[in-house]
């Protein structure tokens, strides 16, 4: 069993960049783990491609929130809703193996 762990909590409020470095990591760790799941089982292939789809999606809505986000309190609602979306990636993949 894989087990995925993201930096879920941020201490300090964090800037754009710090918030985009995040993202983009986990990410990039979410559709590494699902290329690794189709590697080794070719029949999971379409539940890590949906996740896959559905990281990208939330990729992208993310960095516009992130873009359109103007003062600080601005970033509250997006911090909290990377927090639970990265806690629901982690279900999915464990779920995958």
């Amino acid at each position: 069993m894989i087990v995925t762990v993201f930096s879920l909590k941020i201490k300090n409020m964090a800037s754009r960049r710090t918030l985009k470095r995040n993202l983009n990591g986990m990410i990039f760790d979410i559709v590494e783990e699902c290329f690794t799941v189709q590697l080794f089982d070719s029949s999971k292939t379409e539940k890590a491609e949906q996740i896959i789809d559905e990281a990208a999606a939330f990729q992208d809505d993310m960095l516009s929130k992130i873009n359109k986000a103007k003062t600080r309190a601005d970033f509250q609602p997006i911090q909290a809703e990377f927090e639970a979306a990265a806690e629901r990636f982690i279900v999915q993949l464990n779920g995958l193996n």
